[in-house]
């Protein structure tokens, strides 16, 4: 039986390991955790909330504008609000690891809208990778 989330695998073009924990550890606030020295700078693992779920970085390539997606679930409105808050400052502030899309604050999120979704926020990272975020 599954029982949650071990990992999500997301990708960035090789040589953006940096970049990626800028965004993941700093923006995000997720946890970089050791990697296998096999996978040393091939890789970053960032624990969700202290694990054992955990985001995993590597190298690879993303179709423009794919739908597939982490969707990461926070605690409250106002931490929710906090985060999305912060990805438009970072989106907005632009550099090598700023989202290149964002929902802004107070206006319309890019993903469908409904009574099953009321509170929910979508982003794409510094190599596009679509992130949702909700309660």
């Amino acid at each position: 039986m599954i029982s949650g989330l071990a990992h999500i695998n997301l990708v960035v073009p090789e040589g953006f390991l940096a970049e990626a924990n800028e965004f993941y550890g700093g923006t995000l606030g997720l946890t970089a955790v050791p990697v296998p020295q096999v996978q040393a700078q091939r890789t970053a693992w960032f624990d969700i909330a202290g694990g054992p779920q955990q985001v995993h970085i590597g190298f690879g390539t993303n179709e423009p504008n794919s739908s597939r997606h982490p969707c990461f679930r926070i605690d409250s409105l106002e931490d929710l609000q906090k985060l999305q808050h912060r990805i438009w400052e970072h989106h907005v502030r632009g550099g090598r690891a700023a989202p290149i899309q964002a929902d802004q604050p107070g206006g319309p999120i890019s993903g469908n809208m409904s009574a099953e979704f009321p509170t929910r926020f979508f982003a794409r990272d510094f190599a596009g990778n679509r992130l949702e975020f909700s309660l």
